[in-house]
């Protein structure tokens, strides 16, 4: 029976990094208004594919438990994956929130780091757990690239400036051409 309620720990911390995104949803202006490359996927997508990820991140950490408990290093893989989770939730905090593509970023780049980590460390103590990682670096690896191409081709976009924002600009990302034109 513990090993049902660990699991269903497990997802519990998982899906409560999972509710950053519905925390720090983007604002109605803000998505829509992005300039984003003709290969970024369709907003519907994103919610069933992250249910799967976090349904997989669970199963893994379980199965790092089951195999050896909170001690060695199984202990340090799960404190690991606890680490990869907080980052995790930081991304919807600084692009959807702040509006800042700039840091998630960097942001991304240190969950990149962590989710590649967690993957090592779960394929040494259950290869497996470590094999069902390997999906969500590929997304993880995808959003990295898509984060930084949203940032490049919206970096002249005056809206993300606090002093824009304060002024109550119109929040809508001007293109290049329009920022060396001048207009609104």
């Amino acid at each position: 029976m513990s090993s049902y309620l660990a699991l269903a720990g497990f997802f519990v911390a998982s899906f409560a990094a999972a509710s950053s995104g519905a925390i720090f949803r983007p604002g109605r202006w803000y998505y829509e208004e992005l300039i984003r490359p003709s290969w970024n996927p369709p907003a519907w997508l994103f919610a069933p594919a992250w249910t799967v990820f976090y349904t997989i991140m669970s199963i893994a950490a379980w199965l790092v438990w089951s195999e050896g408990g909170w001690s060695g290093l199984a202990g340090i893989a799960l404190a690991v994956f606890f680490v990869h989770l907080v980052l995790n939730a930081a991304w919807s905090y600084f692009f959807f929130h702040l509006e800042r593509p700039d840091l998630a970023f960097f942001e991304v780049i240190a969950l990149w780091v962590g989710v590649a980590t967690t993957l090592v460390l779960f394929w040494m103590v259950r290869p497996l757990a470590g094999a069902l990682l390997i999906p969500y670096l590929g997304w993880v690896t995808f959003a990295s690239y898509l984060n930084f191409t949203i940032w490049r081709l919206n970096i002249d976009a005056d809206w993300n400036t606090a002093d824009a924002r304060s002024a109550g600009k119109d929040r809508r990302p001007r293109t290049p051409s329009e920022t060396r034109s001048g207009g609104s």
